[in-house]
């Protein structure tokens, strides 16, 4: 289950990673989510954590190049969703 505020940030941001709209709802934009099994985390150190469990070499990375991923999602909250395309 995907927060509120995780699925309306990005069905508003969706181009960040895609080219393309991929919902045109948030309706369609929860399922997006919950179909690429999206990660909704507490803070930049859990973004790092997870993109080096899932393979990505995240070493030499400073936080801000971190924010900076095209699948990384930084919610006005303070919190990250990591969406992989």
């Amino acid at each position: 289950m995907y927060s509120k505020e995780s699925v309306e940030y990005f069905f508003k941001h969706q181009e960040q990673l895609f080219d393309f709209q991929v919902a045109s709802d948030e309706r369609e934009a929860r399922d997006f989510l919950e179909d690429v099994m999206a990660v909704e985390v507490n803070s930049i150190r859990d973004v790092r954590a997870y993109l080096y469990e899932m393979g990505i070499d995240v070493k030499n990375l400073s936080e801000e190049e971190l924010k900076e991923q095209s699948e990384v999602f930084s919610l006005p909250s303070g919190k990250f969703l990591i969406v992989e395309g």
